[in-house]
């Protein structure tokens, strides 16, 4: 496979676990296209074009060196400047990283739209939804904006070693899989979704590393009510004012990757329980999804960066 064929087929394998139907996306594709066509001449220069085409503005490829044929995968959850040279060392062929570098951090908060669709399947009425998540995109686009969006992609440049991140595909394989997974068990309690949890490798070594799921609000006793996987994907945390209509709706649990206080406080504000899966497991979980379909197409994996390394590829 060649740098291409793997992004083009982690953004089809993000599209298949997307909460949003194909029709969705292509109409979220189309109405760029008009955003784009409607700029004046001097803008379109700047106008990120892979928009047009693939609905993730946080996966991008930041370097690519070639024809080369990849063989051996550099694979994490965040890369450093550092870590390009290791992998250089290593004999990579391809760094893929999970978070977001360069371009697809610049454009992070742009795939936060995704949570309005998410969050209208939940129940939530679209206009509160856009309401309270397009202050959120605001802040979030005024958080990423002074950082250094391109350390990382510069260093792989500089050594010649191809780099892409692939974030919100990977995301959406883990929230999809776990989705599944508690339409299936139907839990009751809350303790059952912790148990359900113990049972994927992911979280398994997590626990044993100190960062296993833990419940942050509610008890491990209340009944459940509606179980939904609403803080996996979606570039980032969405609003913490969102958890009122989560709970009118009929919200009763929720699952998520990370949370912090004032979520965790606005959640227990609106009686929801709150089941955190862990940060850094859930993105390994939806990498290894991903990953796994290099590994069937030969392609050696070097887990680094914080991946926690699972493969269900059959022996």
């Amino acid at each position: 496979m060649k740098i291409k064929d793997i992004y083009d087929l982690a953004i089809e394998i993000g599209i298949k676990n997307d909460f949003r139907t194909k029709a969705e996306i292509n109409e979220y594709l189309k109405r760029k296209k008009e955003e784009y066509d409607k700029l004046p001449k001097e803008e379109k220069e700047y106008f990120d074009k892979e928009r047009l085409k693939n609905p993730y503005s946080d996966s991008r490829i930041h370097f690519d060196g070639g024809k080369k044929e990849i063989k051996k995968v550099f694979a994490g959850i965040d890369i450093t400047a550092g870590a390009v040279y290791i992998a250089d060392e290593l004999g990579a062929d391809l760094i893929l990283n999970h978070h977001p570098v360069g371009l697809a951090l610049a454009g992070l908060d742009d795939v936060m739209n995704y949570q309005i669709d998410a969050l209208e399947k939940f129940g939530i009425p679209v206009n509160i939804a856009e309401k309270l998540l397009h202050k959120r995109i605001s802040e979030v686009s005024r958080g990423i904006s002074p950082i250094n969006h391109y350390e990382e992609a510069d260093a792989a440049r500089l050594l010649k070693i191809n780099l892409m991140n692939i974030h919100t595909p990977g995301d959406n394989c883990a929230a999809m899989f776990l989705s599944k997974i508690i339409d299936k068990a139907k839990p009751r309690y809350v303790s059952d979704i912790l148990d359900m949890l113990m049972k994927i490798p992911e979280y398994q070594e997590a626990m044993r590393q100190g960062a296993g799921p833990r419940l942050f609000s509610g008890n491990k006793n209340n009944r459940c009510g509606k179980v939904v996987v609403s803080e996996f994907t979606g570039g980032t945390e969405g609003s913490k004012e969102i958890y009122g209509a989560m709970a009118n709706a009929g919200v009763g649990t929720i699952i998520a990757m990370h949370q912090s206080e004032e979520h965790k406080k606005a959640a227990e504000d609106a009686h929801i329980n709150v089941v955190v899966a862990g940060h850094i497991s859930s993105d390994s979980l939806g990498m290894n999804i991903i990953l796994d379909e290099l590994e069937k197409k030969g392609i050696k994996i070097i887990p680094f960066g914080g991946l926690i390394r699972y493969s269900r590829v059959k022996k």
